[in-house]
């Protein structure tokens, strides 16, 4: 009796490479991840870092006030006149840049805020409605949107 030994047929060869590369692409995801979450603690960092008194900040729920002093682990700030309110350092979500170009140089800076406002918006226009030819379409009844009892 004579037995034979055949090879048996493979699958197409690189099965080991077929394996590997899902898990190079996860690994290369999370270094990716990693590095860009690590580059924003780190703006957040010099951000925080770059905080003097008179800089106006955003935290990160959303409160707008003045940088009136800066500690090692907390800073006070003023959202409305006289009212400090102190805040962890790493609550402090952004710098509001300091836009002193959009005052108008020919208006006088004490002149009224009512004087400024209404120069400064556009006329608004009427639209008629054709169906009632009525030149205020704010004044329009309309339909019902639920079945009124």
């Amino acid at each position: 009796m004579q037995l034979l030994a055949v090879p048996m047929a493979s699958s197409g060869g690189g099965g080991g490479i077929t394996l590997l590369l899902p898990l190079i692409l996860i690994v290369g995801m999370i270094w990716f991840m990693s590095r860009t979450q690590k580059k924003q603690r780190q703006r957040q960092a010099d951000t925080v870092a770059a905080l003097t008194p008179g800089t106006k900040v955003v935290t990160t729920s959303g409160m707008v006030g003045i940088v009136e002093e800066v500690d090692d682990e907390y800073v006070t700030l003023e959202v409305s006149d006289g009212m400090l309110v102190q805040f962890v350092k790493a609550a402090i979500g952004r710098v509001i840049p300091d836009d002193t170009a959009d005052v108008v140089a020919d208006e006088p800076a004490d002149a009224p805020v009512e004087d400024r406002i209404e120069d400064e918006t556009p006329a608004r226009d009427t639209v008629d409605v054709p169906e009632t030819g009525d030149p205020k379409a704010q004044d329009k009844k309309l339909p019902p949107t639920h079945s009124e009892n």
